[in-house]
């Protein structure tokens, strides 16, 4: 007899939870074949079998008032998935990072009855202890990828476990050094200076040019400098290529190669999100940019409650990376930071040393498989199953 499908919605909106999510639905499919996967998600998750109904692309917005500018489209999405859940009726929904859309949706299915995981969660130890309370009746279960989450949560009488971060079984780089260097060209005596400006064309078109303006300024003091782009799989390879042509820099593009670009250039500036915990796996110095609107800026700044914003930092719990957030990511003070890294070789290892300690506090490889156990015994739970079938 074959057993039925299991159905499993799944929500991850941006760059990262699609990484995420196509791990942790690789590791479910280990368990369990015989699984029916649909919802949001992007390349990766569906290369592992996902049928998407919304693609990622069409939901990476970044900022408040830039989400109120698509605002339609947020909510056609919404009263789609929704329509899905009810009609398809999955015994489970995973919700992956991605807040703004997430809690409002676990709102709405778990009247339906459906149980709800939330597997990397919302930055509350970010924006405050408001959203946790929100949470408690919407949450069957937090999965979480900091360990300091799950004190959090437990404040609050959340059922959470902690994995540890999914980063760590990915970020691991493909070439050596030194094919590395031979395949972009890098003269021995050469400086790399990577440059990572997000996953999103809104905040690429922000953040590039002051990256590109930094470095020029340091090509003045540092006359071997080599510049090298991380091309992120969302971006479209041909507006870089126009950016850069408007902008005049000479700059080589890293293309499905982005861990070796982060682990084998000199020093990276990076826009600020969780490519500062992969640099940090990867222990290469780096430094942080974030620009946004004016407007979604202030209210940012209203809400966030601690005085760092690179996870990287974050999970240190004080700054070891150096910030250059909205006002302050002035090209001068970047090019003369950059500098300053790269001609003391003490304050370099000290960087390095503490990316380290950043690393280990992630925790153990292995949190997609931990997540997937997780949801597997959610799934099997007579107490889940019950609740669906009297919705």
């Amino acid at each position: 007899m074959i057993k039925d499908f299991e159905k499993i919605l799944i929500i991850a909106g941006e760059a990262s939870g699609d990484l995420h999510g196509s791990s942790l639905i690789k590791e479910l499919k280990k368990i369990n074949s015989n699984l029916e996967v649909f919802g949001i998600g992007g390349n990766r998750m569906k290369r592992e079998g996902m049928e998407l109904i919304f693609h990622i692309d069409k939901l990476s917005f970044m900022g408040f008032f830039e989400v109120l500018k698509n605002l339609s489209l947020v909510r056609r999405v919404m009263r789609t998935m929704v329509s899905v859940a009810e009609t398809r009726r999955p015994h489970l929904a995973i919700l992956i990072d991605y807040p703004g859309f997430n809690l409002r949706f676990a709102k709405r299915i778990k009247k339906l009855g459906i149980p709800v995981v939330y597997y990397i969660s919302p930055q509350v130890w970010a924006w405050g202890g408001n959203r946790v309370k929100k949470m408690k009746n919407l949450i069957d279960r937090m999965v979480v990828i900091f360990p300091f989450e799950k004190d959090i949560y437990k404040r609050f009488n959340i059922d959470c476990e902690f994995v540890g971060h999914p980063l760590l079984e990915v970020t691991r780089p493909i070439l050596s050094f030194e094919d590395f260097q031979r395949k972009f060209d890098i003269r021995k005596n050469e400086v790399v200076v990577g440059l990572l400006p997000g996953s999103r064309w809104q905040e690429v078109e922000k953040i590039l040019p002051i990256m590109l303006e930094s470095c020029e300024l340091l090509k003045t003091r540092i006359k071997n400098l080599k510049l090298l782009l991380g091309l992120a799989p969302t971006i479209k390879k041909e507006d870089i290529e126009n950016l850069l042509k408007a902008t005049g820099s000479q700059v080589g593009l890293v293309e499905n190669l982005t861990y070796d670009l982060m682990k084998h250039a000199d020093l990276l500036l990076i826009a600020s999100g969780s490519a500062t915990l992969e640099c940090a796996i990867l222990g290469t110095p780096f430094l942080v940019l974030y620009k946004t609107s004016f407007w979604t800026y202030l209210v940012a700044k209203s809400l966030i409650s601690i005085p760092n914003i690179a996870l990287a930092n974050v999970v240190a719990g004080k700054r070891i990376i150096p910030e250059f957030i909205q006002r302050q990511a002035a090209p001068n003070q970047i090019a003369e930071e950059m500098y300053e890294i790269l001609t003391d070789r003490e304050r370099y290892k000290t960087m390095q040393n503490e990316l380290k300690k950043v690393k280990e506090k992630l925790g153990d490889e292995g949190a997609s498989k931990r997540a997937a156990e997780i949801v597997t015994q959610m799934l099997a739970s007579p107490a889940n199953r019950s609740k669906l079938a009297e919705s």
